[in-house]
């Protein structure tokens, strides 16, 4: 067992970037840049293939040995995918990404910072920003809602985790196709784990016309499940 003041005593403890991928060959590629050219070097970037059915796989064969593949042949959802990057990180932080968003370079330093600070910390968010895809018509445009201004990101991909800490919760729950971040968030706070929220705006949020809760549009009624099951768990307390 690595004990967690060894890991924080480390001058670079690895970081695992875990990046869920369906059908994304529009976006990935930067998604994975923005992680490539993050000012903190000690990363492993696992991406996992969802069951893509475009050229998604193939884009992301072309990074080569700066990436670790993980291929899922059926599309099994955000959290399933999760859960198969997850299996194979080695490191000692998890930070969830998306394959359609980015990252400013200082992001996973500054959150490795954060840690070093503050040693009890488990989960670090930090602040996000929204911007509509170049690509969106500009009929799309005029009705899709982005906030002008940089909002707190309690969303997965701001989110740094001690991998320790995501263990004592344990992984995603697959059953869920959207909000399975918040229903692992919740149990998270069930557990007692602490999070921060860094005031720095380090995720840039894509909107476009597939973001999951698009796509997703008939499983959104599990947002509400998932707050029903949270209920429930608190009631049997």
């Amino acid at each position: 067992m690595v004990h967690l003041s060894s890991i924080m005593n480390s001058s670079s403890p690895l970081v695992s970037v875990i990046l869920p991928v369906y059908n994304m060959e529009k976006y990935v590629a930067e998604s994975i840049h923005s992680v490539l050219d993050q000012t903190y070097n000690n990363i492993e970037i696992i991406c996992i293939n969802d069951g893509s059915t475009d050229n998604s796989l193939e884009l992301l064969k072309t990074f080569g040995n700066k990436i670790i593949i993980v291929e899922c042949a059926q599309n099994g959802g955000i959290g399933a995918a999760r859960n198969a990057g997850i299996a194979v990180a080695t490191g000692d932080f998890l930070a969830l990404m998306d394959a359609d968003d980015m990252w400013e370079p200082a992001k996973i330093e500054t959150q490795i910072n954060q840690f070093k600070r503050n040693t009890h910390l488990d989960i670090s968010f930090c602040y996000m920003k929204c911007f509509l895809s170049p690509d969106l018509p500009d009929e799309i445009k005029a009705i899709r809602h982005c906030p002008p201004e940089p909002m707190p990101g309690q969303v997965s991909a701001t989110a740094m985790i001690k991998t320790s800490s995501f263990w004592k919760v344990g992984l995603f729950d697959p059953k869920w196709r959207v909000g399975e971040f918040i229903d692992w968030m919740t149990k998270a706070i069930e557990h007692g784990l602490t999070y921060e929220m860094l005031p720095d705006a380090f995720l840039l949020r894509r909107i476009h016309a597939t973001n999951t809760g698009v796509i997703e549009r008939p499983s959104r009624t599990d947002y509400l499940k998932i707050v029903k099951a949270a209920l429930d768990r608190k009631r049997s307390m």
